[in-house]
């Protein structure tokens, strides 16, 4: 935080831990002017704080604090309020463009003549490294080491980059491959509750509150920090300073009562809690729990419910801070004073839970009687599909003559698996993975999989031969307590060996089958099964090979892998036969709840926390040996990159930003109907040979072998916008039946790739035009589904609707997002593709202004038609004018040196 607002309310007050004083802006004393907010839910709370410290008569307004009063008593709201968060978290996917764009700024403010060193984040920004590494190597003791080496085979050239912005950049500090999830990361070390700042001189205590460029970054709400997952160009926007403008949400109540019985788990809950928000329907809404069961609801817990908050489809999962948070701050290693000041603000500010804090008013309500909740699977496609254990092989028999398209009369079919002497069916799991942020933050479960492990070696059982077993902890803490428990050497002799500490299988990063058993499966058509401790089970995300997918606790992985089988009542059949030859079920080695608390009791320590985040700069030995050029302010590109280059956003860049100019003499790239995703837009998956992206690559010397995914490459613009629009889905109806990134040129009528025929155009001069249907840009929020438009040379989007972010990107990209008005449509105007456009006005652009279209068809006659404008608030227009929010910023920053 660089500053603070104007404080027109009067609400600056100061408060004193340990003999330090903390100044803070004061939500009771904001409640003399806007009225009672004591009932107001906590995450609203958070907001209106932000409003108050902010408040600049500008970008932040009272009237924006008196919107979020008036969201009571009602529970709801039509207005939009301005957000700045006090941090941002990324992963590497999502953190390679956004450094990018951060060296190419350095490089375009000394074209302004400005000092390079201004070009930092004005918020403190942390990037973990941990959605590369993959499981090529799986249940032998070299595992861990072999997944390492090929991690850094793959990624040094993008790690490298990453450790020179370390270097480079003030307030952004890069956690290693190789230490742990981002999330757990954020959990057991980064996160704070209260933040803290310095602004003249004076020390301001507020929220703890975080965008992150990644969608389970809410898993951070169970200890009472306020953050949801964002696109690149929201977190870029906001690392420079920048509000976000967001509707005040409807915020659910989620009642907890109750206490979770013997033999469920966190997970069980979690993906109970998910069943029951789907089905309530909470999307784009905040949910906020409270209840009795929260006195003795462990933050564990907290988070892994949170953490499934984009799975049940909310913005967040939120749980006040209370003492049992306290608790958690204190055992994973958080400074005294910091504890202390996080309780005395939270309390000053009437947002800290007791028993006897008065239910909040809510939008909507629903409760979960802990007692109810059953072991449980979700699966096979959605994470929101829970099945009771008891009830999960009757339920897959359903779903595969059903969902998966098994013909009934080849549901028993089994094939031999080549070299081996046993055969695989419909059912089989194949993979057993314990992976993920969602659970392998929680203690419990990960010493239940411990203690499965443990005493089903001590009968004599072992996985099936067909299982790919593998071991993801979040963080090395966790490695840590399953050794002092003894639990490491049971879960290695039952295959699961640690394999990397990252996302690996929950991000489709499982790594490859054994050939001979990828070759049953596809010879015959066979619906392989994966059990996995995660959060996603889309079809198709976790393996190529595996088409049925089951969210699982991290024990009952251990329990599948033994059964090897979805065919089987686990809860019913033996597992196998022990030394002595009895049959092994699996109440003989579940765990009871007294077994594992006493293990988590005598194994994890806060000093293991402080010891490990400590060294958590200092990464692997090949992280350290990694070539960094150092001493440079800005980047030395390497032009024959394939993995980084210099974007051209800055190329042309002046003091002051030049005329947009009318939009004159436009042709239409695309004419795309309802529901177009972000998906359909940005480049995403594996590269086709044949793509123009694929293209490049070979004409850059690099084999099929090399190409990686898009997402890999997403430093490398010009990879990136041969991608743009080349969904293999998507349907351009200037060519109708017709599917993928297909356009048409005119006048000549020539048919080529979206990309190819953008560059005609370029080299012609002509800009273009994308039009839309409804629901325009739905979906995640990517930002290279607005940089991709961007550089493919569109002008304008024009649509019936857009969704908020994608409006909000393509505005910050500099590209104009417009909507039809009068219940026209590209339908009712009967647009082919051929028509030519002009747009004026341009450069006297107001927000949501009336602009005039100018249609001319191919025979000549033309039509008028008005068009809102969606550039929405003040500060937008200047983003449109400069070019785009980081041209904004960089001439700021210019002038401000």
């Amino acid at each position: 935080m660089k500053s603070v607002g104007h404080d027109s309310l009067k609400t600056g007050r100061s408060l004193e831990v340990d003999g330090k004083t903390y100044h803070y802006f004061s939500i009771p004393e904001a409640e003399k002017t806007i009225g009672d907010v004591s009932r107001l839910p906590v995450s609203l709370k958070v907001l209106l704080e932000n409003v108050l410290r902010f408040e600049d008569g500008r970008s932040y307004s009272v009237d924006d604090a008196k919107a979020i009063a008036a969201w009571l008593p009602k529970g709801c709201s039509t207005q939009e309020v301005p957000f700045k968060p006090a941090r941002i978290l990324m992963q590497d996917f999502t953190g390679v463009p956004a450094v990018v764009d951060l060296a190419a700024m350095r490089d375009g403010i000394l074209k302004l003549k400005g000092d390079p060193q201004k070009v930092n984040p004005l918020v403190p920004v942390n990037l973990v490294i941990d959605h590369s590494v993959m499981v090529d190597v799986a249940g032998t003791p070299e595992a861990l080491q072999k997944n390492v080496t090929i991690e850094f085979e793959r990624n040094g050239e993008r790690y490298a980059f990453l450790r020179w912005g370390q270097e480079a950049f003030e307030n952004f500090s890069v956690v290693p491959p190789g230490t742990g999830i981002c999330h757990q990361v954020n959990l057991e070390y980064i996160a704070q509750a209260v933040w803290t700042a310095q602004v003249d001189g004076k020390d301001y205590a507020y929220p703890d509150t975080l965008y992150g460029t990644d969608s389970h970054t809410t898993m951070v709400n169970g200890m009472g920090v306020l953050g949801w997952g964002v696109g690149g160009i929201e977190a870029e926007a906001a690392m420079l300073g920048q509000p976000i403008a967001m509707l005040i949400p409807d915020v659910i109540g989620f009642k907890l009562i109750g206490k979770l019985p013997e033999g469920a788990t966190a997970t069980d809950l979690v993906l109970t809690v998910t069943q029951m928000l789907r089905k309530k329907g909470v999307v784009g809404k905040f949910v906020e729990f409270f209840g009795p069961a929260l006195d003795h609801l462990p933050v564990a817990d907290r988070a892994t419910i949170a953490n499934m908050a984009p799975e049940y489809g909310a913005t967040c999962g939120f749980f006040p801070v209370d003492d049992l948070t306290l608790e958690y701050l204190r055992q994973t290693g958080r400074d005294e004073h910091r504890i202390k000041l996080t309780a005395d603000y939270l309390k000053a500010q009437g947002m800290f839970r007791t028993a006897e804090t008065a239910e909040p008013v809510f939008t909507d309500t629903l409760e979960l009687d802990l007692s109810t909740v059953v072991p449980s699977l979700a699966g096979p496609k959605r994470p929101q599909d829970r099945v009771p254990l008891n009830n999960a092989t009757s339920a897959f028999e359903t779903e595969l003559t059903g969902s998966l398209g098994v013909p009934a009369a080849d549901a028993h079919k089994k094939a031999k698996v080549a070299g081996t002497n046993y055969e695989i069916g419909h059912g089989d799991v194949v993979i057993a993975a314990i992976t993920s942020c969602t659970n392998t933050s929680n203690p419990a479960v990960l010493i239940a999989a411990g203690l499965v492990a443990k005493k089903a070696r001590a009968l004599g059982l072992k996985p099936k031969p067909w299982v790919k077993t593998s071991l993801a902890p979040g963080s090395q803490v966790v490695t840590d307590y399953l050794n002092r428990a003894g639990l490491t050497e049971e879960l290695d002799a039952m295959g699961f060996n640690t394999v990397g500490y990252g996302c690996t299988t929950c991000i489709g990063n499982s790594g490859p089958l054994e050939d001979h058993i990828v070759d049953a499966i596809e010879g015959n058509k066979l619906v392989a099964v994966s059990v996995l401790s995660g959060n996603r089970n889309f079809e198709g995300r976790i393996s190529p090979n595996v088409r049925a997918n089951y969210l699982a606790s991290p024990p009952l992985v251990v329990a599948y892998s033994l059964l090897g089988t979805m065919r089987e009542d686990i809860t019913t059949v033996s597992l196998g036969i022990s030394k002595d030859g009895k049959p092994v079920y699996l109440k003989d080695i579940w765990p009871t709840n007294k077994e594992i608390a006493d293990l988590i009791g005598s194994s994890i320590t806060r000093e293991e926390f402080i010891n490990r985040y400590s060294q958590i700069s200092k990464g692997t030995k090949e992280w350290q040996a990694l070539k960094v050029a150092t001493g440079s302010e800005t980047y030395k590109w390497d032009p024959t990159s394939t993995y980084v280059q210099d974007p051209p956003y800055f190329q042309d860049i002046t003091p002051e930003p030049k005329p947009k100019g009318d939009i004159v003499g436009a042709r239409v790239l695309a004419l795309l109907g309802d529901n177009i995703t972000t998906d359909h837009i940005s480049p995403a998956g594996a590269i086709k040979e044949s793509a123009p992206a694929g293209v490049y690559l070979k004409e850059h010397q690099v084999s099929k072998a090399d190409f990686n995914s898009y997402g890999s490459r997403r430093g490398n613009d010009r990879i990136m916008v041969r991608g743009t629009f080349a969904n293999i889905r998507i349907k351009n109806e200037m060519l109708p039946g017709t599917e993928g990134g297909l356009s048409k040129h005119f006048p000549d009528g020539k048919e080529g790739s979206i990309y190819d025929v953008a560059m005609e155009y370029k080299q012609e001069g002509v800009p273009l035009i994308v039009f839309g249907g409804k629901e325009y840009g739905m979906g995640s929020s990517r930002d290279w589904a607005a940089k991709g438009t961007l550089l493919l040379g569109v002008r304008a989007v024009i649509a019936e609707s857009f969704e908020r972010i994608h409006r909000s990107n393509l505005v910050g990209m500099g590209v104009l997002p417009l909507l039809f008005k009068d219940g026209m449509t590209r339908k009712t105007l009967n647009l082919k593709g051929d028509e030519v456009i002009d747009i004026k006005g341009l450069d006297t652009i107001t927000p949501r202004m009336t602009l005039t279209m100018s249609i001319t068809r191919a025979d000549g006659t033309k039509e008028e038609v008005p068009l809102l404008c969606r550039v929405d608030t003040l500060d937008e227009v200047e983003y449109y004018r400069h070019g785009g929010i980081l041209q904004y910023v960089l001439r700021g920053m210019t002038k401000a040196a």
